[in-house]
C-alpha cells in the first residue's frame, strides 16, 4: 500500500484521467475525495471505490470558484482528518480553431478553470498540508504546454502557465516539505478529445493525432494514474518541480 494513511483530493475525478487517478490512489490505501462539477459522476466513481472496500467521498465543486474550493478542502478535512495530496486534474479544453475565433468569455473561463484553480487550491490546501508537516501537489498540465499544437493557442498558454506555476511553487514550498510536480499527458480518449479535434471526432482525425505519438496510441487513464501514483508516493520524496511527460514520445 504505497499511499496507506494518506488523504487525497482529485479534482475532475468523475471521469477520464481523474477517475483513473482516484481509483489508483484508493487501491493503494489513500482516502480519496472526488471533486467534480458533475456530482452524479463523482458519486458513481466514489460508489465504485467504496464498494471495493476502499474510502472515497464525492463532493460537487467548481474549481474556478473560491468558496467551492474552500468547501472542498474543508469537507476533506472533516471527513478524513487532514490533507496530504492535492491533484489539480480538472481542466477545460479549447475547440481547435484560429486564435482569433475564441471569444473573451471562453478565454476567461479557460484560464479560470486551468490556471486560477491552481491558485485557489494553493490558498486552501497549503495551510492543511502545513499541519501535517508536508504534502504533495500534482498538477495535470499537458504536452500542449511544451510542444503546442496549432489551433489551440489559448489552451496551450494555459497549460504553459500550469508548468511554470508548478516549478515556482516547488521552489517556494520545498523548505516546508511540500512537493509540487506536474504531469504532461498527451491526448487521450477522454471527453476533451472531440474539442481538440475541432468538434468532430472521426477515425481520420484520430489517426492524425496518433501519427504524432511515436509509441502509436493515445494515452489512457491508467498511464496517467501510474505516473501520478509515483509522484504522490514516498518513493518520490526527493522529486519536486518536475513536469513529467506521459506522452509516448510526443515531446521528443
Amino acid at each position: 500500500m504505497r499511499l496507506a494513511g494518506k488523504v487525497a483530493i482529485v479534482t475532475g475525478g468523475g471521469s477520464g484521467f481523474g477517475e483513473g487517478i482516484a481509483k489508483r490512489f484508493a487501491a493503494e490505501g489513500a482516502s480519496v475525495v472526488i471533486g467534480d462539477l458533475n456530482l452524479a459522476a463523482a458519486e458513481k466513481v466514489a460508489g465504485e471505490i467504496n464498494k471495493a472496500g476502499q474510502k472515497a467521498l464525492p463532493v460537487a465543486a467548481d474549481v474556478s470558484q473560491n468558496l467551492q474550493m474552500k468547501a472542498l478542502v474543508e469537507k476533506t478535512v472533516e471527513a478524513f482528518g487532514g490533507l496530504d495530496i492535492m491533484v489539480n486534474n480538472a481542466g477545460m479544453p479549447q475547440r481547435n480553431a484560429s486564435l482569433l475565433n475564441t471569444d473573451e468569455a471562453t478565454f476567461d473561463k479557460l484560464f479560470a478553470v486551468n490556471v486560477k484553480s491552481i491558485y485557489l487550491s494553493a490558498q486552501h490546501a497549503i495551510p492543511e498540508m502545513r499541519k501535517r508537516g508536508g504534502g504533495c501537489f500534482i498538477n495535470i498540465a499537458s504536452t500542449a504546454g511544451v510542444r503546442p499544437r496549432p489551433g489551440l493557442v489559448w489552451y496551450n498558454g494555459s497549460k504553459g502557465a500550469v508548468i511554470t506555476l508548478t516549478k515556482a511553487m516547488a521552489v517556494e514550498l520545498a523548505p516546508e516539505q511540500i512537493r509540487v510536480n506536474a504531469l504532461n499527458p498527451v491526448a487521450g480518449l477522454t471527453p476533451m478529445l472531440k474539442e481538440f479535434m475541432g468538434g468532430e471526432e472521426t477515425s481520420e482525425m484520430k489517426a492524425k493525432f496518433v501519427s504524432t505519438i511515436p509509441i502509436g496510441r493515445f494515452s489512457t487513464p491508467t498511464d496517467i494514474a501510474n505516473a501520478a501514483l509515483y509522484l504522490a508516493s514516498d518513493e518520490a520524496n526527493f522529486i519536486t518541480g518536475v513536469c513529467m511527460e506521459v506522452d509516448g514520445g510526443r515531446c521528443i
